[in-house]
């Protein structure tokens, strides 16, 4: 039966074809070939349609990195099926809200997550299904990747004429709101001159440590390597004392990293033959400027920084190695530095940045015309971000325009934290904002107003913002305070609370000792498919 076929079904297909002996994925201790890669694919699209997921619905991912997750995302594709990544640690009104603006109709989640997902689906009408990957079918979850896998390796019986484009809808962070879902027009292959920036070579290795429910190591590693027919190591997640020595691993030329990554790496011990590795390249979002050439120097690498973001196509790449820069326009992109108005700046002059791509608009956020029509206004979209060009045509990024903490790579709502921590009867009111971090970027901290007469520590916020929240948006820094600053119109002045900062009777809990439980990662012995 004919169908349409997908950009990155005709890449691994084509692979496949190709070179079915080649391997492709390398993960912990193994290894998969292109004919693996293909068989997983089919059967893990034939059990999906046994399950009665069809072309055109939508079916999320929320799940650590795993050769699991990478066939469950093929075999979507192959049906015709729209993928939703999703965060593994989100929590709460963001997960409540992402899983019903999409109306995703199955989410193939890690075990550990389901008595997260359980209590939601009575709140989302569309979810008929739940996927177990590395656990059982029960009462809890309706099935798991073992029985999906155990279907016929033969193409999926299915007619679709609109093929899929590589994710359906993609979640923002929710920085001035609630999460907005982003879909691209097939912009996946708007990212590889990014990949190409690298060098990397046929047969060469690219290092993946970051989740691949983020754009960047879906897009730009799996993809990418695919791509430029080279092969992906994938970590579970990210260790600054793993890096790396995963790379020498795995032979690995290309590693991604974001910009608190790098001085975590920096802090671990100096050993002998820290140059020893097959690195040639880390491609890098926000590596701080005094880590830079330091981590050069003792790994032997070279930096490329880049800009870019999952809502609209186009990039910064630097790849001249100007420290503390972006980079300059790629594939015909356009920035521009403007101001309030819109009016464009010269050099050297702050304001937003600002992209245009010669595809021209290729994205749009779900169910939310307004917004689309605000964020490309003047056929520029509008950034949120803030930064500066210098004479020689090269951008920096300066900070968020926009309501968001950007803490350890992660873009953190201060709405989430805040419809949170406002919930408990002791509190009148809550601020989040970001304090600036030792390791770069930014920490959480927040503002309390609590109502006439109650009392409440510190650690009862957290306590309560433990379940409710995704473990990297719990706030470090605590202050109650007696009003919040606001305008005539009674909004809150952020700006005043940033520029004011910590204070003697701010409360941190790294000093206290107050630790976070980090909530229990997938079976690290997971069951390998059969």
């Amino acid at each position: 039966m004919t169908r349409a076929i997908s950009e990155v079904e005709s890449l691994v297909r084509q692979s496949a074809d190709e070179r079915p002996d080649d391997v492709w994925l390398k993960f912990r201790d193994d290894e998969y070939k292109w004919r693996d890669v293909l068989s997983f694919s089919r059967r893990a699209a034939n059990g999906l349609l046994q399950l009665g997921i069809r072309p055109g619905e939508r079916v999320g991912l929320m799940a650590q990195n795993s050769p699991e997750f990478l066939w469950l995302y093929f075999g979507i594709l192959m049906i015709g099926g729209h993928v939703v990544p999703l965060n593994r640690w989100q929590r709460g009104p963001a997960l409540e809200h992402m899983l019903l603006d999409s109306g995703v109709v199955a989410i193939a989640h890690d075990d550990d997550l389901t008595e997260i997902i359980s209590p939601l689906r009575a709140k989302a009408p569309n979810l008929r299904k739940t996927i177990s990957i590395d656990g059982q079918r029960g009462k809890d979850a309706d099935e798991d990747f073992a029985h999906i896998v155990q279907a016929p390796d033969l193409e999926p019986d299915v007619h679709f004429d609109d093929a899929p484009g590589a994710v359906g809808i993609i979640y923002t962070s929710g920085t001035t709101g609630r999460p907005k879902g982003i879909v691209a027009s097939h912009y996946e292959p708007l990212f590889f001159p990014v990949i190409e920036s690298t060098g990397v070579r046929p047969g060469e290795t690219m290092y993946a440590c970051l989740p691949l429910f983020h754009a960047n190591a879906l897009m730009l590693s799996a993809i990418g390597s695919i791509r430029f027919k080279a092969k992906l190591a994938l970590a579970d997640r990210f260790s600054a004392s793993q890096f790396i020595d995963d790379c020498r691993r795995y032979d690995a030329v290309v590693a991604n990293a974001l910009g608190a990554m790098m001085p975590m790496i920096m802090k671990q011990p100096v050993r002998e033959g820290d140059s020893s590795n097959p690195l040639r390249v880390i491609l890098s979002v926000g590596c701080p400027a005094s880590a830079w050439r330091e981590c050069e120097d003792r790994f032997g690498v070279r930096i490329i920084e880049f800009y870019g973001m999952s809502d609209a196509a186009g990039n910064l790449v630097n790849t001249d190695g100007k420290v503390g820069s972006v980079g300059k326009p790629i594939a015909g992109a356009q920035y521009r530095i403007a101001d309030e108005n819109d009016r464009p700046l010269p050099p050297g002059s702050s304001g937003e940045i600002q992209f245009r791509h010669p595809l021209g608009q290729v994205t749009h956020y779900h169910n939310l015309p307004d917004e689309t029509a605000k964020a490309y206004r003047g056929g520029w979209f509008h950034s949120g971000d803030m930064g500066e060009m210098d004479a020689d045509g090269y951008f920096y990024f300066r900070g968020r325009l926009k309501e968001a903490i950007r803490r350890r790579g992660e873009n953190i709502s201060a709405w989430e934290i805040e419809t949170v921590v406002d919930f408990p009867p002791k509190v009148k009111e809550s601020v989040a904002f970001g304090v600036p971090s030792e390791l770069g970027e930014e920490e959480v901290m927040l503002a309390v107003v609590l109502k006439p007469d109650a009392k409440c520590s510190p650690e009862e916020i957290l306590a309560f913002c433990q379940e409710r929240l995704a473990y990297y948006a719990i706030p470090r820094f605590i202050e109650f305070v007696e009003a919040l600053p606001k305008t005539g119109t009674q909004k809150i002045q952020r700006g005043i609370l940033k520029d004011q900062g910590r204070s003697q009777k701010t409360w941190d809990r790294e000093k206290a000792g107050y630790v976070v439980k980090k909530p229990v990662t997938a079976n690290q012995n997971r069951r390998r498919a059969p």
